[in-house]
């Protein structure tokens, strides 16, 4: 019969150094971050001069947009018609870092704002707006569908979302002219979780293209709160896995919207490849004039304009500056005499010719 096996003994614990401890090594220091990142900006500190003009720009987009709305339920303008009110700091203070007609510019279909924000006549667009000859684009591409090559502004486009695609081919243009120039493509928080927008932010950080990347977020896309429709409501994050940095940004404040343009502006022109900024910003109207916004409360709307209107902010720190009431009086009359003359100019200007439905089809002519 076999023996049982026996237990072995256990192994004696090896003896205890008596020598000292050597002393804790310092600590390793913090990892480096495998991807450089733009600066933090900073508020910009603008002079009197430069807060009077960002907050006459401003007020001209506001202003415009009310006499947009009152010529839309007078029937004079048709189709969609979005208007910027409450957005005017995002467009002012972006658009006031680039240089007109070297930078290129291309938004949705609310895009009244961003075209006077770049200098364009005020009178070619509302005449465009109520579908005159005389219009930016000779009174047929109304509301949603604005152009101006000479300024570099390039729409103005009803479907959603593929104006990024579009400005990412205006940022390889310019990488591969060599002109100095770079691109700015605007779009809102619906259009983030557009499938195009994603393979843009991947073809541009590829091939650096210098292109700013800006998310209106206004909260609500077409009538959906971002929180409900976008499972990262953190937008600027969604380009972190593409490489592509991005930064979130007061939009109510032409002064913070303005630094955080002077910090994307020198990332990308240092060839660094695009950034995207995400603009925390509000839309006071409905997305459209045919929106009754039954989806907010009006309490919601007026907290918003009594704690972060853009104009009523910035016309407080001009105040501060020692900007007289008088002064700022003069300024509204002036607006207000701009805005009834372009709509003036667009009741009087003809519609187009009927034979102009046959042309601007295609860029030349084809055998």
């Amino acid at each position: 019969m076999a023996k049982a096996a026996q237990p072995r003994a256990a192994k004696p614990a090896p003896a205890r150094s008596r020598a000292p401890r050597a002393a804790a090594e310092p600590a390793a220091p913090p990892a480096t971050p495998n991807r450089e990142r733009p600066a933090e900006p900073q508020r910009y500190e603008a002079s009197k001069a430069e807060l009077l003009e960002f907050y006459r720009q401003m007020l001209l987009i506001r202003r415009f947009e009310e006499k947009a709305g009152q010529l839309y339920g007078l029937g004079l303008i048709g189709g969609f018609c979005h208007l910027y009110i409450g957005q005017e700091a995002v467009a002012v203070g972006l658009q006031s870092a680039l240089e007109v007609g070297k930078d290129s510019v291309i938004t949705g279909y609310r895009d009244h704002g961003h075209m006077l924000a770049y200098g364009i006549d005020p009178k070619v667009i509302m005449a465009e707006l109520t579908g005159r000859a005389a219009g930016i684009s000779k009174g047929k591409g109304g509301s949603m569908h604005m152009f101006s090559t000479e300024h570099k502004f390039y729409g103005g486009h009803g479907i959603v979302g593929a104006q990024v695609s579009l400005g990412t081919g205006l940022a390889f243009g310019h990488k591969y002219s060599n002109d100095g120039g770079i691109a700015m493509a605007y779009f809102g928080d619906g259009a983030a979780n557009q499938g195009q927008v994603y393979e843009s932010f991947n073809m541009a950080e590829l091939w650096k293209l210098p292109i700013i990347f800006v998310i209106e977020n206004n909260q609500y896309a077409m009538g959906t709160s971002v929180n409900r429709a976008s499972s990262e409501d953190q937008l600027y994050r969604r380009g972190e896995s593409f490489r592509i940095p991005g930064i979130q940004v007061d939009g109510m404040d032409v002064l913070a919207v303005r630094g955080a343009a002077e910090e994307a502006v020198k990332w990308v022109r240092a060839g660094k490849g695009p950034v995207l900024l995400e603009l925390k910003t509000y839309r006071y109207r409905g997305h459209s004039m045919s929106d009754p916004a039954k989806y907010r409360s009006r309490e919601e709307v007026q907290s918003v304009r009594d704690k972060s209107d853009p104009i009523e902010h910035a016309k407080k720190e001009l105040e501060a500056l020692g900007v007289k009431e008088d002064e700022l009086k003069a300024i509204e009359k002036e607006i207000k005499a701009i805005v009834a003359e372009s709509a003036d100019f667009a009741e009087e200007s003809p519609e187009p010719d009927l034979a102009e439905l046959h042309t601007d089809i295609l860029v030349g002519s084809y055998p």
